[in-house]
């Protein structure tokens, strides 16, 4: 680390691109990291920072520090004068979890433009200096500690411990040679992972945003282009899908809201039968790659909106629509019950009349009367596994159902093979990591909000409600689009759908699931199913790569083993020692020694650890503490909230030494260590007794 005074940039070896845009960009790997302390002085809270580094290259030897926001004002000086950056001429900086420490400067520089999906999460920002800040962990979608363990080219590892977070420091608090490392370190990771990312893209100007930016990219250019050069040769395939896009129009904002209430992710739950008891030999088994397999093998809406009145359904009946068209329509049930007791579909979220109903950890049992949007999809599984007394269905429309676009379906298949035959090959890791990633974003593109509210930092957040019917417009009319919000409401659907299949057919020995997985009982006694299933996605992936004219093949690329791996099908985890669920999200797996705890809202290291030694490592009694009492304290669970300061403040602080001065901060963010309680609601206490005392059972349909 070098004090930023001493800092010789003139050794710092770059070069400058130019892009289209008439825009300069220092092709150059750079980041910056602060450190920061949160108090309470006369009871309020306060919080600034203490320490700040940025670094340069592809190293470790352009590291440089300092420890007041002053400081770091007369750097960027240095820095914009060394680059000669402009509004013109940017330097990109990268930040992980930009939204923390632009919170903190802010108020230092002027920023000629802020981008943002939300307050106070800037995705970029551009000072008047010429230095523009990237959220790297945006970018990769991993902590650090994870992007340092996904580095392909580089060997480093975020320490952990080496500067106690606890302790009070200020900007003349004393820094140990380990904690300096510790900091350095962090900057480094970051200028490691850019540089890979250089390397990756050609230049810095051409890396996305987001990781899900990556996928936007490779599919965009997949189904608009033939060449990567996007020339002239592209022209017959751009008008058809953009032909395509322009017949895929969301008619107006009324249908756009009505897809966002029918929209629904995941399904996660746990049997009630088996809550708070600890099992022997429960296996888990999870779908590969279970929303791009449904991409793939179902059919969604490729046409725009119809509405469908009562009198067509009437002519026709309900059914007739159902079996032809994808269906998305608001349906109010009467006296509506569950056939079973142990698992419940409907949530309660979701729905937006609600009356005197019996709730099961968020799902419904049963109610008087209950209001909901659903899709035809929904519609078969709901009456697979619920009795009702009558429905009413308004506010239909249907739309023609068909697979998704060939050239999209086509760059599904091609991040499944590489994530696949990549996955182990030497010298391959840059492209297994990128599939890998880009896979997994497939579906997260196709339900980005349409219509979001506009916001704008200038010296504060300013929020505006959007322009709605605006907005809408010109989602339908941009020529860069490439993608249909309903295609995402029905992805989920359908993986929702394959879930369930798997939940009824398994039966008692269903335990727990989470959106692609099942943990489960007496797994040799379901292979048949298991295999069953397989046979019938793989039919239905054979329809479609006959429809579209691909090779099925692609489907089951073979991995470094030379082992076929065909996409969407059942894979088996392994089997548990022991097993324990408390609910969504609280579970509980024992394999010999190992314990593994998952509860949303807590670190799982932290809190086993903690567990553990309370129990002396006696794991009988961690699998007794993991109850609806369980308590872990606030220096324990490494889970803290977060407060927004936005007022200067001059306090006098004394650091963990007895060292005290003054420190003024223009604008921060307090962090606060808090303790966690798990502890189940009353009502679904209730609901448990009633499984468990026998009051709630009826019997099973398959889905249709």
């Amino acid at each position: 680390m070098i004090y930023y005074k001493n800092a010789d940039l003139s050794t710092i070896k770059y070069k400058v691109i130019r892009t289209n845009k008439d825009m300069e960009y220092i092709n150059l790997e750079s980041a910056f990291d602060i450190e920061t302390t949160s108090t309470y002085v006369n009871g309020e809270k306060v919080a600034f920072m203490y320490v700040w580094a940025f670094g340069f290259g592809n190293d470790d030897k352009h590291v440089y520090y300092g420890r007041t926001w002053t400081e770091y004002i007369e750097f960027v000086e240095t820095i914009q004068e060394h680059f000669q950056l402009t509004e013109k001429r940017i330097l990109r900086t990268y930040v992980h979890n930009l939204g923390f420490e632009f919170q903190f400067m802010r108020k230092c520089f002027t920023w000629n433009n802020v981008f943002s999906i939300d307050v106070r999460k800037p995705l970029k920002a551009l000072s008047e200096n010429g230095i523009e800040y990237m959220d790297s962990y945006l970018l990769s979608g991993y902590s650090l500690e994870n992007t340092a363990k996904n580095l392909v080219n580089h060997e480093v590892e975020k320490m952990t411990g080496d500067l106690d977070y606890s302790l009070i420091r200020h900007h003349e608090t004393e820094i140990t040679d380990t904690e300096w490392g510790y900091i350095k370190n962090d900057i480094v990771i970051i200028l490691y992972y850019i540089n890979e990312q250089i390397e990756q893209y050609g230049d810095i100007a051409r890396i996305p945003l987001t990781n899900t930016g990556r996928v936007r990219k490779f599919v965009r250019d997949s189904v608009y282009y033939t060449s990567k050069n996007h020339r002239k040769s592209s022209s017959a395939k751009y008008y058809k899908y953009r032909q395509k896009m322009l017949d895929l129009q969301i008619t107006d904002v009324d249908e756009y809201s009505q897809l966002k209430r029918a929209f629904q992710g995941g399904f996660t739950h746990a049997n009630a039968n088996y809550s708070g008891k600890v099992l022997e030999n429960v296996s888990s088994i999870d779908f590969t790659s279970s929303y791009p397999a449904v991409m793939l093998a179902e059919q969604f809406p490729m046409s725009s909106a119809i509405e469908t009145t009562p009198q067509e359904i009437n002519e026709h009946g309900f059914d007739y629509y159902l079996d032809n068209f994808c269906l998305m329509f608001d349906v109010k049930f009467y006296d509506i019950e569950s056939k079973i007791a142990f698992e419940n579909y409907i949530s309660e979220s979701k729905t937006y009349k609600l009356s005197n109903p019996v709730i099961n950890n968020g799902r419904i049992y049963s109610a008087d009367e209950l209001a909901t949007t659903i899709t035809d999809v929904d519609y078969r599984i709901i009456q697979a596994v619920y009795d009702w007394e009558h429905m009413e269905i308004t506010n239909v429309k249907r739309y023609h159902r068909g697979y998704l676009p060939k050239d999209f379906i086509s760059a599904i298949m091609k991040l499944y093979e590489d994530k696949t035959e990549l996955k182990g090959v030497a010298g391959k890791e840059v492209e297994y990591m990128l599939s890998k990633g880009m896979l997994n974003s497939t579906y997260g593109m196709t339900v980005t909000d349409i219509i979001r509210n506009d916001i704008v930092y200038t010296n504060d957040w300013l929020v505006s409600p959007p322009d709605m019917n605006d907005q809408l417009e010109k989602y339908n009319t941009t020529k860069s689009r490439f993608l249909f919000y309903p295609w995402g409401v029905w992805i989920t659907a359908y993986a929702r759908k394959n879930l369930w299949t798997g939940i009824l057919n398994i039966g008692d020995d269903y335990v727990y699931s989470d959106t692609d997985s099942i943990k489960l009982l007496n797994y040799e006694k379901h292979k048949k199913f298991i295999k069953n299933y397989d046979d019938d996605l793989i039919r239905k992936l054979k329809r479609m790569t006959d429809f579209h004219g691909l090779d099925f093949n692609r489907l089951s690329p073979k991995n470094i083993d030379g082992v076929p791996k065909m996409i969407g099908v059942w894979d088996y985890e392994g089997t548990y020692d022991r097993f324990k669920t408390l609910g969504a999200k609280r579970y509980m797996e024992q394999s010999g020694d190992d314990v593994v705890l998952t509860v949303a809202g807590l670190s799982k290291e932290n809190g086993i650890n903690y567990m553990k030694e309370v129990s002396h490592g006696d794991l009988e009694q961690v699998f007794d503490m993991f109850n609806d009492d369980l308590y872990i304290p606030t220096d324990r669970t490494g889970k803290m909230t977060h407060t927004y300061i936005d007022s200067e403040q001059t306090v006098m602080i004394t650091d963990y030494t007895g060292l005290e001065t003054e420190v003024h901060t223009l604008s921060g963010v307090h962090l606060e260590n808090v303790d966690f309680t798990l502890s189940i609601s009353e009502n679904y206490g209730t609901f448990l007794n009633m499984v468990m005392n026998g009051y709630l059972f009826k019997g099973v349909d398959e889905i249709g």
